[in-house]
C-alpha cells in the first residue's frame, strides 16, 4: 500500500479499505439485509397485486416510512373523509415482496409505501411516503395549514423528514445495528449526525407545540415514526447510546401524538412484530381492527385445528 492510501498522520487512524478501480457486487455482502440488497432496478419474479374494494390500495409495510401513511389515512378518516377508506396489502420486504411485477409497476424504486388511487378517471401511482403524504392532504384539503406561512413551514419541515431520514436509518442504524462488524468511524460519524438532528427538533418544539406551530399536520405524520421511535428507545436498541431521554421537548411531542386514537390504530396497519394483539398485517374496514388482529386470528386457527 502506498503512502497515498492512508489516512492522514493526524486523524491516528490506521490504513483503511482502498476501493478498486471499478467497483463490483459482491452478493452476499451488505449484513442483515444482503438477501434484498442489489445494485439494479426492476422486478425478480412475476406477481400481480390485489386489489380491493376501497379507491385507495395502499401497499406497505409497517416501518417508519409506512407508518406515516396509515397514520394519515386512519386520521382523514376520523375526520370524516369517507373517501379515504382503503385497504391496505401487505408487503414482506424480508421476502422481497417489493420485486414483484405489479409492486414495480407502481413504485420503479422498489421501496414501501406504495399507493394507487382508484377514484380518478385513470388510476393514479404515488409513491415515496412523502410524496402520498402530500397528495392525500391535497386530495382531502387536511392535515396541510391553510395560512401561507403555515404551509410553507409543514412542508419544509416534511421534506426536512424526507433528507434527514436516511442519515438516521440507512446511516446510523445500519452501521449500528444491522452491519456485519462495528466500524467506529462510521457508527460515530452518524451518531453525531442524528444527535444533531434531534436538538434540531428539540430547539424547534421548545417554542412549537406541533412542526408547523400550533396545528397538526403531515409533518408531524413524517417525523413521529422516525423521532418519536427513537427518543422512546424503540430504534436499534440505542436509547441509551445516544442519551434521548434528554430530548425532553421531542420527548413531549411524540407522547402528545402517540395518544391521538388515529396514530394508535395506524401504527398497527402492515404490522408484523410485537405483541399479537398490536399487529393488523392487512387492513380492509374498520372492524379490523377489532376481529383481525393477529392475535384473534391465530386463536381462530386454532379452534378450527
Amino acid at each position: 500500500m502506498t503512502e497515498d492510501n492512508k489516512f492522514p498522520p493526524e486523524n491516528n487512524l490506521p490504513a483503511g479499505y482502498v476501493p478498486a478501480k471499478v467497483w463490483e457486487w459482491k452478493k452476499g455482502h451488505g449484513g442483515q439485509f444482503a438477501n434484498i440488497n442489489r445494485p439494479i432496478a426492476g422486478p425478480t419474479h412475476d406477481k400481480a397485486l390485489q386489489v380491493g374494494k376501497h379507491p385507495l390500495q395502499l401497499y406497505s409495510l409497517a416501518t417508519p416510512n409506512g407508518v406515516k401513511v396509515t397514520v394519515m389515512l386512519e386520521e382523514l378518516l376520523a375526520a370524516g373523509h369517507s373517501g379515504a377508506e382503503y385497504d391496505a396489502w401487505l408487503i414482506n420486504i424480508g421476502d422481497g415482496d417489493q420485486f414483484g411485477s405489479g409492486f414495480v409497476d407502481i413504485n420503479p424504486n422498489s421501496k414501501i409505501p406504495a399507493m394507487v388511487d382508484h377514484s380518478t378517471p385513470q388510476p393514479t401511482r404515488v409513491f415515496e411516503s412523502g410524496s402520498i403524504l402530500l397528495y392525500l392532504a391535497e386530495k382531502f384539503d387536511a392535515f396541510l395549514p391553510k395560512q401561507h406561512h403555515a404551509r410553507t413551514q409543514a412542508l419544509n419541515w416534511l421534506f426536512w423528514q424526507m433528507g434527514s431520514g436516511p442519515f438516521l436509518g440507512g446511516g446510523f442504524g445500519h452501521f449500528y445495528a444491522y452491519a456485519p462488524m462495528k466500524i467506529e468511524y462510521a457508527i460515530d460519524r452518524f451518531a453525531m449526525e442524528v444527535k444533531r438532528q434531534l436538538d434540531v427538533l428539540e430547539r424547534h418544539l421548545k417554542d412549537h407545540e406541533y412542526m408547523a406551530g400550533d396545528e397538526y399536520s403531515i409533518a408531524d405524520m413524517a417525523i413521529w415514526p422516525w423521532y418519536g421511535r427513537l427518543v422512546k428507545g424503540g430504534a436499534y436498541e440505542a436509547g441509551d447510546f445516544l442519551d434521548v431521554t434528554s430530548y425532553t421537548n421531542v420527548n413531549r411531542w411524540t407522547d402528545q401524538i402517540g395518544e391521538r386514537p388515529a396514530v394508535k390504530r395506524g401504527r398497527m396497519v402492515n404490522k408484523t412484530s410485537g405483541e399479537l394483539s398490536e399487529q393488523l398485517h392487512e387492513r380492509h374496514d374498520a372492524s379490523d381492527f377489532a376481529l383481525r388482529t393477529q392475535d384473534k386470528l391465530d386463536a381462530q386457527k386454532e379452534g378450527k385445528a
